[in-house]
């Protein structure tokens, strides 16, 4: 069976046709409270926090600016996935040639695992700040939701939108709660949102806002989860699903802002105002939290970091799988995907504590936002040119003013990117260290023509866009079936009560013209050292056994040889398949699943990848 669609184990999983009224409209509410997650992680606290305590108020304006983008475009990319049923990274293979979405998949995992390990440090700072667990040890502790991952993903979407949007409640209460405590000031909030020149910091912490904010794995993200609702897929149904999404975006995307914004001005009003213009650490925070307002606050303050934390966590790797699918047509399982992320990201903060201390995990968290920013140009540009396309989007492509309003986002989005990074080349240039123009520069020049690359070719290119996103190829033609007889027929059996179903759909197979050669593995450690001179106990009942079912069968007029392997189970099947011709192989699953497949492993998936012929699997 082909899965062409996108995160196709939950697509179309939530009908929508069944509701009338608002019960219809909350059917489609969902999906943007997933992507708003990414708008309130562990990773825009540190961006929000250093603003706050360094800037006072100054930077509010760059966060509503953010939120507008990020409200944009994630329309936007939440218009291609119900218009076109594509997510961004399917939409890209479809348009670009393929070499360049090998450099955009790199890019854009780089980005989740710049994302993922914001969540590791946050999730590890949230548990040190509870409970006094060590970081180190915190971070640890990350690597095991990958569990919790594959829970939500099998209790069904709604669910896992259900768990996310409690745990946002979660975050927004506290900060609610902590705004009451510090009463900042009306006046100088409002004073805030008026523009102002950045550069230095500052403009380094509102490329981490606006890194943090728009994140460019959701774009990915929102266009692929917008696919879970089941809706009529004419003019009109499309028409209102646009609108229902667009109502789902924009409260779910104002709740997220609310958050930042409450994270900004408790920083602001809490330390800026007390002369704390230094505090660009989470930890820092708390403590100062605890000195100045007693233990609510920062009990509180750990607790949304947690839970903003493990919901990023599973939104992460939903896109993570998204682009791998969409660029790569590369399908892993889901926990495999999962652990790839997490390691690479556990890996530079363990680096980073190690050998910089505790004290530089703030550090590589507004770093790690910083990475996502200046990915985003990326992500937004082919969305922008895919969802303005008249040929691909027909009646749906955005009209002329949402796209200049786009273009102009995406220009200060890539504008900011560039004044950074000739500034930090700047400040580099003068230690002078040789890997500025051994790695640094010519990366930076490489990705910059990357960027000009992505943004003209969809202008200049007239040809067809392929339309294969199914990682296994398109339907052949079936000619005419000749039946298939089978002479030499081998049956796997162990002893145990499903050897009587194996040996019947054998049977079945050859009739009484075939011979069958029945196989059984001694699996002891003597016969693993020893192999046919081994003559333990376990091997002499096993032999004998066998020697009952050759019997059996030939009283019943069937031709059989019993043929006994020793030591690797796997090894010495394919060895006695390959050394008798057989023609079919049949094997009956033992049916264990999860932790005992990992621990025990699963014979008949091994034996299939190393024998050339058929293999008949009997439950």
């Amino acid at each position: 069976m082909k899965h062409s669609e996108s995160l196709s184990e939950v697509n179309q999983s939530v009908d929508t046709s069944k509701r009338t009224g608002w019960r219809r409209i909350l059917s489609f509410i969902g999906p943007a409270y997933l992507v708003s997650v990414g708008y309130m992680d562990p990773g825009n606290w540190a961006t929000d926090i250093a603003g706050g305590s360094k800037f006072g108020y100054q930077l509010i304006w760059i966060l509503l600016m953010s939120n507008l983008i990020a409200l944009l475009l994630q329309s936007l990319s939440a218009r291609l996935g119900i218009v076109r049923g594509l997510d961004l990274a399917q939409a890209s293979r479809n348009a670009y040639p393929k070499w360049i979405n090998i450099p955009l998949f790199g890019l854009a995992q780089t980005a989740i695992i710049a994302c993922d390990l914001a969540e590791i440090i946050g999730m590890a700072i949230g548990l040190q700040l509870l409970f006094d667990l060590p970081l180190i040890w915190g971070i640890s502790v990350t690597i095991f939701d990958t569990v919790l991952l594959l829970f939500l993903l099998n209790k069904g979407m709604r669910k896992m939108e259900a768990f996310i949007v409690s745990m946002v409640f979660i975050v927004g209460l506290s900060f609610l709660v902590e705004m009451f405590i510090v009463e900042p000031s009306l006046k100088e909030i409002v004073k805030g949102f008026e523009p102002s020149m950045l550069s230095g910091d500052a403009l380094y912490i509102a490329i981490g806002i606006i890194g943090a904010t728009v994140m460019p794995h959701n774009l990915y993200l929102h266009s692929s989860l917008v696919q879970t609702r089941k809706f009529e897929r004419d003019e009109k149904g499309i028409k209102e699903a646009i609108k229902f999404n667009f109502i789902d975006t924009a409260v779910a995307l104002n709740l997220a802002f609310f958050v930042n914004a409450a994270i900004l001005i408790l920083a602001a009003a809490a330390f800026y105002k007390n002369g704390l213009h230094e505090v660009a650490e989470i930890q820092d925070a708390h403590k100062l939290l605890q000195n100045i307002f007693g233990n609510v606050a920062p009990a509180l303050f750990a607790i949304a970091l947690i839970a903003a934390g493990q919901s990023s966590t599973v939104t992460g790797t939903l896109a993570g799988q998204i682009v791998m699918e969409g660029h790569l047509k590369l399908r892993i399982q889901p926990w495999l995907r999962r652990l790839i992320t997490r390691l690479l990201a556990i890996i530079p903060a363990f680096f980073t504590i190690l050998y910089f201390g505790d004290d530089a995990l703030g550090g590589l968290l507004i770093l790690s936002q910083v990475v996502l920013s200046l990915q985003l140009g990326f992500a937004v540009i082919p969305l922008i040119h895919f969802t303005s396309d008249k040929k691909t989007m027909k009646g749906f492509a955005i009209k002329p003013w949402v796209k200049v309003l786009a273009w102009i986002s995406s220009l200060v989005i890539v504008a900011l990117n560039v004044k950074l990074v000739i500034e930090e080349i700047a400040t580099w240039s003068s230690s002078g260290g040789w890997y500025l123009y051994v790695i640094v520069l010519p990366a930076a020049i490489l990705i910059g023509l990357l960027l000009l690359y992505i943004f003209v070719y969809p202008m200049l290119s007239t040809g067809k866009e392929e339309h294969n996103n199914v990682p296994h190829g398109n339907a052949l033609d079936i000619e005419s079936v000749e039946k298939i007889s089978y002479t030499r027929i081998g049956i796997t059996v162990d002893f145990s009560k499903n050897d009587r179903n194996t040996i019947r759909h054998a049977l079945l197979q050859g009739g009484k013209h075939a011979n069958y050669y029945l196989i059984h593995v001694v699996e002891t450690a003597a016969a693993r050292y020893h192999g046919k001179s081994v003559l333990d106990y376990e091997t002499q009942s096993d032999a004998e056994n066998l020697e009952k079912y050759r019997a059996n069968l030939k009283e019943l007029g069937y031709n059989a040889t019993a043929h006994i392997g020793y030591g690797g189970t796997v090894t010495a099947i394919v060895e006695i398949s390959k050394q008798n011709n057989l023609e079919l192989l049949v094997m009956g699953a033992h049916g264990h699943q999860g932790l005992k497949d990992l621990i025990l492993g699963t014979t008949v998936n091994s034996v299939r990848h190393k024998v050339t012929i058929p293999v008949l699997i009997v439950r």
